[in-house]
C-alpha cells in the first residue's frame, strides 16, 4: 500500500475559519469516565476541563460535514495491561462499565463512529494499532480502514492522554501517511513522571505532527 507523505506546512489547517474539509477527520481519543472524570480510576488532572474545547471541535467538524471518530479503551476484567495482572496500570475502562463510557459531557452522537481497543487484553494506546503486552505483536484496529473508506487525508487529534493514547494515535497517523495535527488545548497528560506530557509533544513534533491551539470565535 502506498503511503502518502505528510505535509508540514499546516496550510490545510488555516485555509478557512472552519478547518474541516470532507477529507479531514476529527479523532477524539478516549474521553472516557475513567480518564476524564475526577472519580475515574486513572483520572487525568484537568481531563474534564478540556471537554468544552473538544465539543467545539466536534461542532466545527459536524458543520463541515466532516467525519468524527471516537476511540475507547475497552478492556476485559483481567489483562496483562493491568497492574493486578502484572502490567503497569490500575484497572480501568472495563468493557461495559461506567469507567469505559464516554464522559457524559462529551457531545458524542449515539450513531457516531467508535473504535474500541484492547478488548482481548491488548495494550490499546493507539487508535490505529493494539499490541499484545506479552509478545509485543501489533494488530490494526478498524480505524485506518474507516478513514480510507471515507477518503480521509488529514486528521485532527484531541483527547486523553497526551503522553500515551494521544501520542500513539498521532504518531501512527503520521506513519500511515495522514497529515496530522494535535490541538494542545484539547488534550491532557497523565504525567506519570513529571514532564511526560511535554516530552510527548516534542516527540510528536519531531515526527511531523503539527501542534497548535484550537481556533476561537
Amino acid at each position: 500500500m502506498e503511503r502518502r507523505r505528510p505535509l508540514r506546512s499546516g496550510r490545510w489547517y488555516a485555509r478557512s475559519v472552519n478547518r474541516y474539509l470532507r477529507t479531514t477527520a476529527l479523532i477524539v481519543v478516549d474521553v472516557q469516565n475513567d480518564f476524564a472524570d475526577p472519580a475515574g480510576s486513572l483520572s487525568v488532572a484537568g481531563g474534564d476541563a478540556v471537554i468544552p474545547t473538544i465539543n467545539a471541535e466536534i461542532g466545527r467538524a459536524a458543520e463541515a460535514g466532516a467525519l468524527t471518530v471516537f476511540t475507547q479503551d475497552w478492556h476485559p476484567e483481567s489483562t496483562p495491561h493491568f497492574a493486578k495482572d502484572g502490567g503497569l496500570w490500575p484497572v480501568h475502562c472495563v468493557a461495559g462499565s461506567w469507567g469505559a463510557d464516554l464522559h457524559p459531557g462529551l457531545d458524542a452522537p449515539r450513531d457516531a463512529s467508535r473504535i474500541r481497543k484492547g478488548a482481548n487484553g491488548e495494550d490499546g494506546y493507539s487508535g490505529f494499532t493494539m499490541r499484545d503486552p506479552t509478545t509485543g505483536e501489533e494488530i490494526p484496529t478498524e480505524l485506518d480502514s474507516l478513514l480510507r473508506d471515507h477518503g480521509i487525508e488529514r486528521v485532527v487529534v484531541v483527547g486523553l492522554a497526551t503522553d500515551y493514547c494521544v501520542k500513539a494515535t498521532a504518531l501512527d497517523a503520521v506513519r500511515l501517511g495522514y497529515e496530522t495535527r494535535v490541538l494542545t488545548d484539547a488534550i491532557g497528560a497523565v504525567d506519570l513522571a513529571p514532564g511526560d506530557g511535554d516530552l510527548a509533544l516534542e516527540e510528536m513534533a519531531a515526527a511531523g505532527v503539527g501542534l497548535s491551539k484550537s481556533e476561537t470565535r
